[in-house]
């Protein structure tokens, strides 16, 4: 049987033998039981951090997973130590993917281009003043092609109206026009007016007429410039990223998974720039504060 004496001869040996003080070793000891509760700790932060990230079933980057702690557990935590944790355990953000696809035809001689009023001036801090629309491809499986026009509020980021559709005849914008006024006309902004690219379903002379005929002002973006409607273009890059679009087969699939993200998006989704609350949330806090 050992006694204290003997062990602290033996200590003092291998200390000796391994180049090594003893009091190096004691504090080596200290820190190997302080890098196991850390390790327990990370593990249990872990399973919150990969719940949030695959929250309804869309991946998310430190930023997103922050929010969600925030906006649906109540918790605050450190983006930092978010970011430390997912590096650890490989929990890799989704990168956001180049569009493909070039943009749409010219337009034809009977279709015309308004002014630029918007001048990239896209939070003026009103809701449902600057109202941002695009059309963009949705490409899923079996040759089938699905299109999604939507309408964005500049300053609280929500998507006022969106449509989708397997045809991208004239009716996509002037449907998705027709669902923004049903659901927004008695909320719309008087100065309200709508800004876009120059494509071919923005110049037509029955898009003009269509925002005349429900007092909606036009604006569109310089010719081949897409930091005009950035916010827009950046929203079609988060939802490519984050939805199954390509797994659809036909125009019912590819809705659903379009609605339900959009109620996601509007409702849960928290935006860095916007306090980090969801777009809808934003937009009830800043109507307060008016």
């Amino acid at each position: 049987m050992k006694t204290k004496g003997s062990y602290t001869g033996t200590l003092i040996d291998a200390c000796k033998a391994l180049g090594v003080s003893r009091s190096g070793y004691y504090n080596y000891v200290k820190s190997l039981d302080s890098r196991n509760a850390r390790d327990e700790e990370d593990q249990v932060w872990r399973t919150q951090i990969e719940e949030a990230y695959n929250y309804r079933g869309y991946e998310k980057g430190s930023r997103s997973i922050v929010m969600y702690f925030l906006n649906v557990l109540g918790i605050t935590v450190n983006r930092k130590k978010v970011q430390r944790l997912m590096r650890k355990f490989n929990i890799f953000c989704p990168i956001r993917k180049a569009n493909p696809y070039k943009r749409m035809a010219k337009a034809t001689k009977e279709h015309s281009t308004v002014e630029n009023k918007l001048k990239r001036q896209f939070d003026q801090g009103i809701a449902h003043k600057v109202l941002l629309t695009d059309i963009t491809y949705l490409p899923g499986t079996g040759g089938f092609i699905g299109y999604l026009s939507t309408v964005k509020d500049g300053t609280t980021k929500e998507i006022l109206a969106h449509y989708v559709s397997d045809s991208l005849k004239l009716d996509l914008s002037l449907t998705t026009v027709d669902l923004l006024m049903s659901a927004h006309s008695t909320t719309l902004h008087k100065d309200a007016f709508i800004h876009s690219d120059q494509g071919v379903h923005y110049t037509s002379p029955k898009f003009h007429k269509k925002l005349a005929d429900n007092q909606l002002g036009q604006s569109m973006s310089r010719r081949g410039n897409c930091w005009d409607n950035a916010p827009q273009e950046s929203f079609f890059g988060h939802l490519k990223d984050e939805i199954e679009y390509k797994d659809c087969g036909n125009l019912e699939e590819l809705r659903a998974i379009v609605t339900d993200y959009m109620d996601y998006y509007n409702n849960e989704r928290g935006q860095w720039n916007l306090k980090k609350l969801p777009p809808v949330h934003y937009r009830e806090q800043l109507l307060l504060a008016v």
